[in-house]
């Protein structure tokens, strides 16, 4: 899925993903996986940045029992990282859930040029 950097890509990247898994029925928490992309695609509006017009990328795709998602945006990959709020700050806990709710996640750069960020769950289909 290609989304504009824009606030309301959240929810369409939601409603996009939980609309394309839901017949592939897996045995993970769509809940889940639906926060972790609502929270790389938040990051990649707020972060992603580049001279021209861009957009956001949401790829997913089943490798054996795993489900795999990237999300790609034009920024720099050594940017991202797991930041350590205190209890009031209102944001920067977007990969803390990533990386709890995940079985692993990582960023680098995009062959779109910039940045992707994964998350993978394993026994995502169980056999």
């Amino acid at each position: 899925m290609t989304l504009y950097p824009v606030p309301e890509s959240v929810a369409r990247a939601r409603r996009w993903f939980r609309k394309f898994i839901s017949p592939y029925a897996p045995a993970c928490s769509i809940d889940d996986c639906v926060l972790m992309i609502s929270e790389l695609v938040t990051n990649a509006v707020l972060y992603g940045e580049a001279e021209d017009s861009w957009r956001v990328r949401v790829e997913w795709w089943r490798v054996g029992e795993c489900l795999l998602v990237d999300v790609h945006n034009p920024g720099f990959p050594a940017q991202v990282r797991i930041r350590r709020p205190d209890a009031n700050d209102a944001h920067g806990r977007g990969l803390l859930l990533v990386d709890a709710l995940s079985d692993s996640w990582s960023a680098g750069p995009s062959r779109f040029g910039g940045t992707r960020v994964s998350f993978r769950i394993d026994g995502a289909w169980k056999r």
